[in-house]
């Protein structure tokens, strides 16, 4: 399940995108200004980024080339009215992997980041571990020591969020964001209900809990490691 980091600030825009990548199963996070796109951008959770131009707070093609500065290689696709010819090519030569100009068809789109995709999907790992934690992405299992773990979608989503960032602090921002991609209300506590269990699935000493902070998962290696 892809991640995709959606950065518009044209409410109407950003709905229509987000309600169609997400009816063909991609987990779509909204943000609206520049310096939410950076700060989201540079955090290693998503799989591609779509990202307009003209933005509040911030610049894209600033936000694009800070990100590409950073040596964060996550595929963008810029989609914006700025549809001029060196519009274009200062989009690509900021590190842009392609450019759309509005108004555009759903259908390229789509097909756009299905494309900038492949290439991340090919070479992404099907096993993640952490210690004596180990989450297959293809079959969905997951074990945890000798123990076989029946977890269900959102609670292996959850788990692969941990793995992925283990030892790393992830607030529950981050987390609603890589397992719902929706926008929830601060004050929700599905995270911290889903933490709950996979604590009483896993191992409760396996999820820290960083007070004011996030959780982390704990690199449990078994004896002798």
């Amino acid at each position: 399940m892809s991640r995709i980091l959606l950065v518009e600030d044209e409410s109407r825009v950003a709905s229509f995108v987000a309600k169609g990548l997400r009816a063909h199963g991609f987990v779509v996070t909204v943000v609206e200004d520049g310096h939410a796109a950076y700060a989201e951008g540079r955090s290693g959770t998503y799989d591609l980024m779509i990202l307009d131009l003209g933005l509040p707070g911030r610049d894209g093609l600033s936000v694009l080339r800070q990100l590409r500065t950073e040596k964060v290689a996550m595929p963008v696709v810029i989609l914006t009215a700025r549809d001029t010819v060196p519009d274009t090519v200062a989009g690509l030569e900021g590190g842009a992997d392609d450019y759309m100009a509005k108004p555009f068809a759903f259908e390229e789109l789509l097909a756009r980041v299905r494309l900038r995709l492949v290439p991340r999907q090919a070479t992404e790992p099907t096993r993640l571990s952490a210690g004596d934690l180990t989450l297959d992405l293809r079959t969905r299992s997951v074990r945890a020591g000798d123990r076989v773990v029946e977890l269900s979608a959102r609670e292996f989503a959850l788990a692969e969020a941990l793995v992925r960032h283990a030892g790393q602090i992830l607030s529950r921002g981050q987390l609603l964001s890589y397992v719902w991609g929706l926008d929830f209300d601060p004050g929700s506590n599905v995270v911290d209900v889903y933490i709950r269990y996979l604590r009483r699935k896993l191992g409760a000493d396996r999820i820290e809990t960083v007070r004011g902070v996030g959780y982390r998962l704990v690199d449990r290696r078994p004896p002798g490691a």
